[in-house]
């Protein structure tokens, strides 16, 4: 029986919110079970990355694999025709958005081959450019005397909200867990915010 798997990625400083779009579109374009769908946050300029070498390992002659854009894939050029390389050694599908590349009977047409060749060409100098922008705002920021990077922590910065809440965890009201999910953080940073009022109270 042919399976068809999906595959979505983000960046380590993108939103869950990016996944869950992803992984919406995934099930419009054809993936019918959430447990077929692969996702991490990774940058696409990393070749080894875990869940995606879960997925190229996991399908077979016939299956389908699903990826709302080039660039959820991969952001390496090389990277790239590697995969194409064993789509087509695997005889497997490929759904890019509304494209489809079938290699379950055939290889890839040249005039194909060179429009996906195009896309990941464009995926990639997105990434520098992106990447480009970044380290020029950094060294310009830096030139001006401005501190880079993630300001600390203080119990002045601890945000509105988590006051409006922390009386609620405090009565046991709500857990870490749900504090943690209320926030929008994870429960190591909900543990740092609580170390810091339960400091100054002290």
């Amino acid at each position: 029986m042919d399976n068809t798997y999906g595959y979505a990625r983000c960046s380590t400083n993108e939103s869950r919110q990016d996944i869950d779009r992803q992984k919406r579109e995934l099930f419009n374009l054809g993936v019918t079970e959430t447990k077929n769908i692969y996702y991490e946050y990774e940058s696409g300029t990393k070749v080894d990355r875990v869940e995606f070498n879960k997925l190229m390992d996991i399908v077979t002659n016939g299956d389908t694999i699903v990826t709302t854009e080039v660039s959820r894939l991969t952001r390496s050029t090389k990277h790239f025709c590697e995969i194409m390389q064993i789509i087509q050694d695997k005889r497997l599908r490929l759904i890019i958005g509304n494209f489809v590349v079938d290699c379950r009977s055939s290889q890839i047409d040249p005039m194909t081959k060179g429009m996906l060749m195009m896309w990941s060409v464009f995926s990639e100098m997105e990434r520098d450019i992106i990447s480009q922008r970044v380290k020029s705002g950094m060294e310009n920021a830096k030139a001006k005397g401005k501190r880079i990077g993630r300001p600390s922590l203080s119990f002045e910065s601890l945000p509105d909200k988590f006051w409006k809440y922390y009386t609620l965890y405090q009565s046991k009201q709500i857990n870490i867990s749900d504090f943690a999910r209320i926030m929008n953080v994870s429960r190591n940073t909900i543990y740092k915010y609580i170390s810091l009022a339960n400091s100054t109270q002290s």
